[in-house]
């Protein structure tokens, strides 16, 4: 088994690597609990509220051949993430890898957010990475992985999605700032951040924000065309924590399906020979050609 604690390198332990991840009961979490777990990995699966479905991920972990224990810590209350950690130092005494996953937001306009909107979204999407991050790099004694899960609102702005684009944005350049300070400890940060992902919080957004478009009206505009599974997220983060990314660090993974790559106008707003000759018949008739 490749050591996470020792970055870069393919130096195999006899002990389990440790690995906290908060919002495991569930989506992209608990997957990636999962895939550690199949490593052999100890995993701590953090959850909030519902304790039946953390003990369903754990016990998914310990299926696939791993070890660990649920913890109950809501995020958006520093005294919960010191417990957390507390926890975490007293039965195993180290981190090897720290996943800031759980995230949640009021999604509404600008216009329209509160102050407690915005306060929350910072201590549960932002502030709780931060403090996690620091309790976890205290506990990496050998070197180790920190890795937030961001989202495209980062980078692009869209139809209610502010106070979570710009905490997911925020925890974006904490990543650089942090692999930059912690990097002298064989710590790496980066973060994986996700386009259209098929989880609950996808369907959501999707179906449960008033007045959101159509789905679809957005999948046809990606290039690939369909949504990303929580396994792509879980794949992409699975490989950041790996030794084969020992040498990897302030950095942001993109995993969209070419989401952010595209603009208007789209491939799937135009029409005719020139919407065929990439979305239509594979005997379309060439589009207007203009010389210059």
């Amino acid at each position: 088994m490749s050591d996470i604690r020792n970055p870069g390198t393919s130096e195999s332990t006899d002990t389990p690597r440790v690995v906290v991840i908060t919002g495991a009961s569930r989506g992209i979490g608990r997957l990636l609990a999962r895939k550690l777990g199949a490593q052999g990995a100890a995993v701590v699966v953090n959850y909030k509220v519902n304790a039946d479905l953390a003990a369903e991920s754990l016990a998914d972990v310990e299926a696939a051949g791993g070890s660990g224990f649920i913890a109950q810590a809501d995020v958006e209350n520093p005294d919960d993430i010191d417990r957390l950690f507390d926890e975490v130092r007293d039965r195993y005494g180290r981190v090897d890898a720290f996943v800031s996953n759980a995230a949640a937001s009021a999604f509404k306009p600008v216009s329209q957010l509160k102050t407690h909107h915005l306060d929350r979204s910072y201590a549960m999407n932002t502030r709780s990475f931060v403090l996690g991050a620091i309790r976890a790099a205290e506990l990496m004694h050998s070197g180790g992985r920190i890795l937030a899960i961001t989202s495209y609102g980062s980078q692009r702005a869209f139809a209610t999605y502010a106070a979570l684009g710009a905490a997911k944005a925020a925890n974006e350049s904490y990543v650089k700032y942090m692999a930059n300070e912690f990097g002298p400890r064989g710590i790496t940060v980066n973060a994986v951040n996700g386009g259209l992902i098929d989880t609950d919080s996808l369907d959501f957004f999707y179906t449960k924000v008033p007045g959101m478009a159509p789905m679809e009206s957005v999948l046809e505009k990606i290039p690939l065309q369909r949504p990303g599974t929580a396994d792509d997220m879980a794949d992409a983060a699975d490989f950041l924590l790996s030794a084969k990314a020992g040498y990897i660090t302030g950095q942001v993974l993109t995993v969209d399906g070419g989401l952010t790559v595209v603009a208007p106008p789209y491939w799937a707003d135009t029409t005719g020979a020139l919407r065929a000759a990439v979305l239509g018949l594979p005997d379309a008739p060439d589009p207007l050609v203009i010389s210059e």
